[in-house]
């Protein structure tokens, strides 16, 4: 099991880094916004612990997607006048206040699901206004940093689930490591519009981050654990290709001259 929780959510992560690297940030932003890194942390936890467990922190992983989505808000404006030492932290100081104000909420999956509608609503209206890169590809100087920041993050989280709570569990499992890693890298590379490009991505995926844990957190306690996961996976990518090609708003083509 250790290899497993060693080697998934680092895989994940690169794959992330050089999707961004092939296709820019924006769809680095979309794929960041997946369930790949929550989503193994939370399935190895409800294996240690059992699907009840599993089933109350996918409930709180829902709502942490409003406390992830303060994270970003909070970085993209705070890049825009600081560096990103200063910007990460005030990032980060919203993000624990958000997250133990959602701590206190009850572990109900319409209550999460509210939270995290209403954040996925409010979040691109809040971001500063951002525009495609036109910027060269980044990087892979930082990828080794990205994995194993992956790597510790889920030992460190599944290790500590049985101390933690369920709640806590949930919310940390969807701390914003690869947002604060795009977040951070993003700009220092390319500047504070690239980030909020990115952050416009990930509110995409993040539809599909809701519908994947709102499958777990309903079915979990009810039917077989990997049939459930597959479900879960199922409604994620469902939920995602409505969400892409029939609700949010398509971009306006520009007139040929």
């Amino acid at each position: 099991m250790i290899i497993l929780k060693l080697t998934v959510v680092p895989l994940f992560i690169a794959g992330v880094t050089l999707a961004g690297r092939r296709w820019g940030t924006g769809v680095a932003g979309l794929l960041g916004g997946f369930p790949i890194v929550a989503g193994p942390i939370v399935v190895f936890i409800a294996l240690d612990q059992g699907p009840q467990f599993g089933a109350l922190t996918a409930t709180a992983a829902i709502s942490a997607i409003a406390s992830l989505l303060v994270f970003g808000v909070a970085y993209c404006w705070a890049s825009v006048r600081w560096a990103w030492p200063a910007a990460l932290g005030c990032a980060l100081s919203a993000w624990l206040i958000a997250a133990v104000g959602l701590a206190a909420l009850q572990p109900l999956p319409q209550i999460a699901l509210t939270v995290a509608g209403l954040s996925l609503v409010l979040a691109p209206r809040l971001l500063p206004h951002s525009l495609p890169s036109t910027t060269p590809r980044a990087s892979l100087n930082d990828l080794p940093y990205r994995i194993i920041t992956g790597g510790l993050l889920t030992l460190a989280v599944t290790g500590a689930a049985a101390t933690l709570g369920e709640v806590w569990s949930g919310l940390l499992a969807v701390f914003p490591v690869i947002g604060l890693i795009l977040a951070v890298f993003t700009h220092r590379a390319q500047g504070p519009q690239q980030v909020a490009h990115v952050y416009r991505g990930m509110v995409r995926g993040l539809y599909s981050f809701a519908a994947f844990f709102l499958a777990l957190a309903v079915l979990w306690t009810r039917q077989e654990f990997w049939s459930v996961c597959a479900i879960a996976i199922g409604a994620g990518i469902t939920i995602q290709v409505l969400v892409q090609f029939l609700v949010l708003p398509k971009k306006t083509p520009q007139p040929t001259r």
